[in-house]
């Protein structure tokens, strides 16, 4: 009865905090518009409210959530937050852990969410011109932070190609071995615990490398698209999309004051490090030798998303997911509407990037 009292108080302190400023965030007519002093002090007195409701339900928290007073490292943080939300995001939203891709302007319905997702794949593949023909398509695929497979196993699908997934958190890479035996995909599809940095694969193994919304958690970019190009074949295509800021203005040496705040807000959240530009990524493919580099800013085409998450994370199902999952889930929960805050204002930017390696000279 106790856990039960606590979980009441905390869903009262989460539901208005997340509707306001949700609601807020989505009725403002500025796309720079800022929190308005009203709402920033509801927020406050939500957020205090919510603190007290946490530590009164400590006890139904998971073991990570209560770690030693040190904060833990990045890759331990990161395997920790997915650890802990996958479950509840697969229960919501299913097998696909990413943006969804909608028209410009669309008014998307709860129902269109999960075609977006999948919209998002065959938008990527396209862009980057990846052949569907008999001798050209994909046969090797390394899905780089693979979640819980959703990407691999539609690939294996689609091309009939073997499929590599890593990721750092131990439960994705169990349940996406388990959701790949359930569709009849073992022999296609395998996942385990890898270091995007230090990928456990040999040079020039795989003719697509595929990097679906984990670049944002790399400390070191070009390491990381380093090792893209290690692991990918003479002439093989690799994709990334990920989370951006926005490039800086040649007069810029950096992003203002309050961009960097709230990058940082999200970044606590979400374990992740510093970001970088599109243009960034540009240079360091560049720097790479690596060939026929594409980019585009899809952020239009993903605005839908986040509200849809927020929607999602209000019904009674996802108010109880989160907080089951533990005190992680519950913080990135807390800063979604910030993600929606960044895109209004042009300072994250939803971003593809496509490049191929050279092909070996004879």
């Amino acid at each position: 009865m106790a856990h039960a009292a606590a979980a009441t108080g905390a869903l009262a302190a989460l539901h208005p905090l997340l509707r306001c400023t949700s609601r807020h965030l989505c009725a403002s007519a500025s796309p720079r518009a800022g929190l308005c002093l009203h709402h920033h002090r509801r927020r406050r007195r939500s957020s205090r409210r919510t603190k007290l409701a946490v530590r009164a339900m400590a006890p139904t928290l998971s073991s990570s959530s209560t770690a030693a007073a040190a904060p833990p490292g990045l890759k331990e943080g990161i395997a920790g937050l997915y650890d802990e939300s996958s479950g509840v995001w697969e229960s919501i939203w299913g097998e696909h852990m990413h943006h969804g891709f909608y028209d410009a302007g669309e008014a998307a319905s709860m129902s269109d969410h999960r075609r977006a997702q999948i919209r998002m794949i065959e938008e990527s593949l396209a862009f980057a011109a990846v052949p569907d023909d008999a001798e050209k398509k994909p046969k090797s695929v390394v899905d780089v932070g693979c979640g819980i497979g959703g990407s691999s196993r539609y690939l294996a699908n689609k091309y009939g190609a073997q499929c590599y997934g890593i990721t750092l958190s131990p439960v994705q890479a169990e349940r996406g071995n388990a959701l790949a035996a359930e569709q009849g995909l073992s022999d296609k599809v395998s996942f385990q615990v890898g270091d995007a940095l230090e990928q456990p694969f040999p040079d020039g193994q795989f003719d697509l490398v595929w990097s679906m919304e984990s670049g944002e958690h790399m400390p070191d970019k070009r390491q990381f698209v380093s090792e893209l190009a290690r692991v990918a074949a003479p002439g093989a295509r690799i994709i990334i999309v990920t989370w951006c800021h926005r490039n800086l203005e040649p007069s810029e040496e950096s992003l203002k004051p309050d961009e960097l705040n709230l990058l940082k807000r999200i970044c606590d959240a979400y374990y992740l490090p510093d970001w970088c530009s599109p243009s960034d990524y540009v240079k360091i493919a560049e720097s790479l030798s690596l060939e026929d580099i594409r980019t585009a800013d899809w952020s239009e085409n993903v605005a839908p998303f986040w509200p849809a998450v927020i929607k999602s994370a209000l019904t009674w199902k996802g108010l109880t997911s989160l907080l089951r999952s533990g005190w992680k889930t519950i913080r990135g929960a807390m800063v979604m509407p910030l993600m929606i805050e960044g895109y209004k204002k042009g300072l994250i930017k939803f971003t593809i990037i496509t490049c191929r390696k050279p092909e070996t000279t004879q």
